[in-house]
């Protein structure tokens, strides 16, 4: 999918790149899979802010796509492709031969009319879901399963894809887009294939207003605040942190900080991201 640039007639569309929309097919959702989305604004059930820089936006309705791929052996039809407001990766409209409908994420290359299938017995096409013990070693996948029937979780965004390094046992060795190696079971499905919307990344938003049409507030600098607010505020003009690291408005070490806390998934990451320990 091409990016489109903007003549630059203004501030907010000099240097400003968006979509093109060229593979968008059907302009309005399927009625039957939206939810309305509750704002919330960053606060919880007592009124307090704790999810900080969230509010207002453009209004959204929540697209219910199906990660689970639970409609084994049944074949469906991509109906259309679809823009979601609530992610980066484009949405296909599956209509199965039953005549359900559901959305799924849409991978690099499928097409209005493709036949999609989730099964044992699938063919190993973009947008089948089967398996991992049904992947031939070396594919590239999607939408993978962490606990079996749970439904996918990771790699979901626009332009992810991981990779099926090996197989041994009861698990499969998967390299994830961050370069991590990880142990998950032969048992979980994953989709085949990579996520669409590839020039994702090639997105300018070009001016302060589009992040507030997403409902991303403005976020002020720690070293522009008074030391009350935050502990990098105050002083006399520019001056450094002035601490032996950076800290959040909380006083919690930042910026580098090692916030993994769930131990327990050690044991299925056989190389991190990184050489060093996170």
């Amino acid at each position: 999918m091409p990016v489109k640039k903007y003549k630059p007639v203004t501030p907010g569309t000099r240097g400003r790149a968006g979509y093109t929309f060229d593979e968008i097919t059907k302009s309005t959702p399927e009625r039957s899979l939206l939810v309305p989305l509750r704002k919330s604004g960053g606060r919880n059930s007592y009124g307090r802010i704790t999810v900080r820089h969230r509010g207002g936006g453009h209004r959204r309705f929540i697209r219910v796509v199906d990660f689970k791929r639970d409609k084994r052996d049944i074949p469906a039809k991509v109906a259309a492709i679809e823009y979601d407001p609530n992610r980066t990766a484009r949405l296909a409209l599956l209509f199965y031969a039953d005549g359900e409908k559901r959305y799924i994420i849409a991978p690099t290359g499928i097409k209005v009319g493709d036949r999609i299938l989730a099964s044992a017995n699938a063919e190993i096409h973009s947008g089948n879901a089967l398996p991992i013990s049904s992947i031939p070693v070396g594919s590239m996948i999607h939408n993978i399963e962490i606990q079996e029937g749970r439904g996918g979780q990771l790699v979901r965004s626009a332009g992810g894809s991981a990779q099926l390094l090996a197989k041994e046992g009861d698990f499969a060795q998967v390299r994830m887009p961050s370069g991590e190696v990880r142990l998950i079971r032969q048992t979980c499905y994953a989709t085949i294939g990579q996520v669409g919307n590839l020039d994702h990344g090639n997105i300018k938003l070009g001016k302060a207003g589009r992040n507030r049409h997403r409902g991303i507030r403005p976020g002020v600098r720690g070293s522009a605040m008074t030391p009350r607010d935050h502990p990098h505020g105050g002083g006399e003009g520019r001056q450094p942190i002035g601490l032996p690291g950076p800290k959040s408005p909380w006083g919690k070490p930042t910026l580098g900080y090692k916030t993994r806390r769930n131990k327990k998934t050690d044991q299925y990451i056989v190389r991190r991201r990184s050489k060093k320990n996170r």
